[in-house]
């Protein structure tokens, strides 16, 4: 089912797919990596002013990660937001995005928790590293196929 979003990015010939509603009537579409800052720009023109969370989940041992951003319409009318739910899917050999931090700024660390977390490369970050886990950390644990160490070394912390 197509919704009123999909509609119109298809009416200007942008490519995605529509994914359905979730249980909220919130629309999900699906986006190809390297169609998403075009598209990511449309929707800001759009009126998808704010960046309400991006996070990131892996699909099933060995196969696809996903990127998931939830965008929200802001405007005077304010208690009836128009909210979108985006779904980037990369293949876990290279999972590579670009980023949307110049777009909205709230990304900065959401980006960065979920490269630290799955190892997805968001392209142009200007400060991509891990944000929760120590620089010297091996691997990317919330992986389905992660291996957790059998012993974790203490630092020193300075």
């Amino acid at each position: 089912m197509q919704g009123r979003l999909s509609a119109w990015l298809a009416k200007h010939k942008l490519a995605h797919r529509p994914l359905g509603f979730d249980y909220q009537g919130t629309e999900t579409l699906q986006i190809k990596s390297e169609d998403w800052v075009s598209i990511a720009v449309a929707l800001y023109v759009y009126g998808f002013n704010y960046l309400r969370s991006q996070c990131a989940y892996d699909v099933a041992p060995g196969g696809s990660l996903a990127s998931v951003y939830h965008l929200t319409r802001i405007n005077d009318n304010a208690d009836q937001p128009e909210e979108v739910c985006i779904k980037v899917f990369v293949p876990r050999e290279d999972p590579r995005i670009p980023s949307v931090l110049r777009i909205w700024k709230g990304a900065n660390f959401q980006e960065r928790e979920s490269y630290d977390m799955f190892g997805i490369f968001y392209e142009s970050h200007p400060c991509l590293k891990r944000i929760l886990m120590p620089e010297s950390w091996i691997g990317w644990p919330l992986r389905k196929d992660y291996i957790a160490p059998d012993f974790y070394e203490i630092q020193d912390s300075h």
